[in-house]
């Protein structure tokens, strides 16, 4: 039963871990049309 409820948390932990995108996150869209982050003006 323990045996059971172990292969049972790991293929729930691999299937997880499969979710996730790969590479660094970017913004969607040409480069120059991201307008963030941008800066704060000065008050």
């Amino acid at each position: 039963m323990r045996s059971l409820l172990l292969v049972s948390m790991a293929v729930m932990a691999l299937g997880l871990t499969a979710c996730g995108k790969k590479g660094a996150p970017h913004a969607p869209g040409p480069s120059q049309d991201i307008t963030y982050p941008g800066t704060y003006p000065p008050e």
